[in-house]
């Protein structure tokens, strides 16, 4: 079996941002094309767009959880699962690092409009721990999946 939580945190460390390091890091089990799956989760890096919002691994994590759980078709009862299960999967997070809001866990960086990524360099890593971000989220991931088999 795949160890999600290590391929994720080595396709954050090889410079995705981190929700493309966790929605890359479920492709076997998504089924998505690495391509599609980089393009798609493109977006949420720096908690979207370096914006500081959501962290993008938590982004990654209810993405996956979509692709795999989520519903398609108009049905209320079938939504409301699918939101309590990412709201349960947003507290299991939240249970390990306080917060779901990049800006909140990277307290020491300012929020910026340069939209410029930050070069990964050893000193990146240093100041950044989204590598146990990325790693959490994956782990949520995998426990939930165990315990909830795909139909």
């Amino acid at each position: 079996m795949i160890d999600h939580a290590k391929l994720a945190a080595k396709y954050f460390v090889e410079g995705y941002n981190c929700a493309q390091a966790v929605v890359l890091a479920f492709c076997d089990v998504t089924g998505l094309d690495e391509k599609t799956a980089l393009r798609i989760s493109s977006s949420f890096g720096g908690g979207m767009g370096r914006l500081r919002e959501v962290c993008g691994a938590c982004s990654g994590m209810f993405m996956v959880a979509g692709l795999l759980y989520g519903y398609d078709e108009l049905d209320d009862t079938r939504k409301k699962a699918h939101y309590q299960r990412i709201q349960d999967m947003a507290a299991a997070f939240r249970e390990q690092h306080t917060t779901i809001r990049c800006s909140e866990l990277l307290q020491h960086l300012s929020v910026t409009k340069d939209a410029a990524p930050s070069p990964r360099t050893a000193e990146y890593y240093k100041v950044r721990p989204c590598v146990r971000f990325v790693e959490t989220a994956a782990e949520i991931l995998d426990r939930y999946i165990a315990e909830h088999p795909i139909a």
